[in-house]
């Protein structure tokens, strides 16, 4: 032993357990216009390109900070689903893959249920995580659903879903298809409470996703340019042998034609959100007596 194992050693590795957390990626390319975009500018402007406003996807986590009140909310505890129930393999076993998007995103499955408040009204979120296989729909999100919807009629809240999903999980065949009547059946447990149910639409919204509970919302929303169909532009084509429109499929294009109700910018959806909320909870009392107001103004 001498002066450099004793000495140099403790002080490398204190150099390296002092390094601050960097980021692996500190630049990312907007889809839109190519512009390099710096990741704090990025945290900064909710994901949203300074330069040409195009929408990049949003963790999930990031999304709930930002829709509720001071970025507070609680988590509801979620069903354990049956894992693999079909033995699924293809290039890789179907726990392999569940247990790698577990690591890499730090959740058991594609959709987070939470409740707080937005704009002061207490309300209930289910949104999905892209990140989880991207968002794909099996038992474990069918269990979300509606443990989202009972939560709302417990907590007598509006429902606000929020899926960011490919469709439907293939490695659960049949039992991922059947996840579409039970998503119904969980809308229909909330608007039988009477109370508001609310999508917000995001990229990508398609498959067996828009195909169920992604499409019967009170009020549908919208992130600018959002993809938002069933199946994909080339299938359509290929099936119909024509050729499309732009912007077909985006969350414009489905306004334009009475699909989706509203298309708002990702700063601007708390607010909206909480305005429409208020709008959708007032005592049916209040409007009456706004009508007869009304009524006897004009006579």
């Amino acid at each position: 032993m001498n002066w450099i194992t004793n000495f140099v050693p403790p002080k490398i590795k204190a150099l390296i357990s002092s390094k601050k957390d960097v980021p692996d990626n500190l630049w990312q390319k907007c889809p839109g216009c190519e512009a390099m975009l710096h990741h704090q500018e990025m945290v900064k402007n909710l994901n949203v390109c300074q330069h040409c406003g195009h929408h990049l996807r949003m963790a999930v986590k990031d999304r709930l900070k930002m829709l509720f009140d001071d970025g507070a909310y609680t988590e509801a505890e979620l069903p354990k689903a049956v894992l693999d129930p079909l033995k699924f393999r293809d290039r890789k076993k179907y726990t392999d893959r569940l247990k790698d998007a577990q690591n890499e995103t730090g959740r058991k499955d594609a959709i987070v249920v939470a409740h707080g408040t937005i704009t002061g009204q207490q309300a209930v979120i289910a949104a999905f995580d892209f990140d989880f296989m991207g968002g794909s729909m099996g038992a474990a999100v069918g269990d979300g659903l509606i443990t989202g919807a009972r939560l709302a009629v417990q907590l007598k809240a509006p429902y606000i879903v929020i899926p960011a999903s490919g469709g439907a999980r293939m490695q659960e065949g049949m039992i991922s298809l059947m996840q579409m009547p039970r998503s119904v059946i969980a809308v229909e447990t909330v608007k039988e409470a009477k109370l508001p149910y609310i999508v917000l639409l995001t990229d990508p919204t398609t498959g067996g996703v828009s195909a169920s509970f992604a499409m019967l919302g009170d009020i549908h929303i919208a992130e600018p340019g959002a993809q938002i169909g069933f199946a994909g532009r080339r299938v359509i084509q290929e099936t119909i042998r024509a050729s499309l429109p732009d912007g077909f499929q985006t969350a414009e294009y489905l306004r334009d034609h009475g699909m989706v109700d509203l298309v708002v910018p990702r700063g601007e959806l708390r607010m909206r959100i909480g305005s429409l909320i208020q709008l959708l909870t007032r005592p049916r009392s209040a409007d009456a007596g706004a009508r007869k107001k009304a009524n006897g103004a004009q006579k």
